[in-house]
């Protein structure tokens, strides 16, 4: 998608402009290094797109935007550090290269970083979107912990599930549009809008993480084949085929996932469950669900409807990665 990539080359140029420069090298080479392999952006350019589509100023979003993808990175360091995970982005994790010590502090650093770059909002705005930023930041918070308590709480609901992944990774892209949207001038009901827009879109993401971790082609997910599995994460994959799944098949689960092993058998055994309960069709559908909702949000936004083309090519591309 063109717009995609001209958003993409605006990040990429401003993410060389602001490269860190500072000492010591040991903490800030590794932060560099993240943000250089950063993906496709999606988190900054949705503040751009949301920006954009409510006529505001390049200029004045492009820093917040930044703030955005440091924070982003600032997550993915702690949680692969929690996750113990050796790649990201199909490159070794900065734990894995630099220690834990030398992670978490460059992503306490990063996290400090993104805060600076809404500096030069005035007052009011600076005020409004630092509070959605800072929420976002303990939502994310608490979405992590919810994560690490479901590992081994055995009665997680589907609701239970679909909290912890819309503050894990709804909320970022739901504030992203928000942001975007106040900087631009955007009322209070467009821009609500704007972050269920992404809310929505930002959950089916998730979902749809949930099953290429599984079902996923290894080389292009750029993670480690069904790391959820040996996590014991309680994802939606294990929670439609608890549902589904036979009372021998329920056992077979449970007693795979009160342990945490590298055990091969464990993810064959595991998948093979997850097979014969259809829980890729299942998954599949509910993303089709959550993106129907966000398409909703999107139709109550008080601009024209081709200004809102973007977003549902944004919408059905997250939802299209390889599989």
């Amino acid at each position: 998608m063109q717009f995609l990539e001209e958003y993409q080359e605006i990040v990429s140029k401003a993410i060389e402009k602001y490269a860190f420069k500072d000492k010591p090298t040991e903490l800030y080479d590794p932060m560099n290094y993240i943000i250089s392999h950063g993906g496709k952006r999606l988190r900054p350019i949705m503040v751009l797109m949301a920006n954009d589509l409510f006529g505001g100023d390049m200029k004045k979003a492009i820093k917040p935007a930044l703030a955005i993808e440091f924070f982003h990175n600032f997550t993915l360091i702690h949680d692969d550090i929690m996750d113990e995970a050796p790649l990201r982005r199909n490159v070794p994790t900065i734990h894995t290269l630099h220690g834990i010590n030398t992670g978490i502090l460059s992503g306490d650093a990063l996290l400090m970083k993104s805060y600076k770059f809404f500096e030069d909002l005035e007052p009011e705005l600076f005020k409004a979107c630092v509070r959605v930023f800072t929420h976002t930041g303990l939502l994310l918070c608490e979405g992590q912990q919810y994560d690490i308590n479901f590992e081994t709480q055995g009665d997680v609901t589907f609701n239970d599930y679909i909290r912890m992944i819309t503050y894990k990774t709804g909320v970022l892209s739901a504030s992203s549009f928000e942001i975007g949207a106040l900087i631009a001038g955007a009322d209070f009901k467009d821009a609500k809008a704007a972050f269920n827009f992404g809310k929505n879109v930002g959950i089916a993401f998730q979902i749809m993480d949930d099953y290429l971790d599984v079902f996923g082609d290894q080389e292009q997910f750029g993670k480690k084949h069904a790391g959820d599995i040996y996590e014991n994460k309680k994802t939606v994959l294990y929670l439609l085929a608890k549902e589904h799944g036979t009372e021998e098949e329920q056992k077979e689960l449970d007693y795979w996932y009160a342990k945490k092993t590298d055990n091969v058998d464990k993810v064959y055994s595991v998948e093979k469950i997850f097979r014969r309960t259809k829980v890729d069709e299942k998954t599949l559908m509910l993303i089709q669900k959550y993106n129907e909702i966000a398409q909703g949000y999107l139709n109550q936004i008080n601009v024209p409807d081709e200004k809102k083309k973007p977003f549902i090519e944004l919408a059905n591309y997250l939802l299209r990665r390889e599989s």
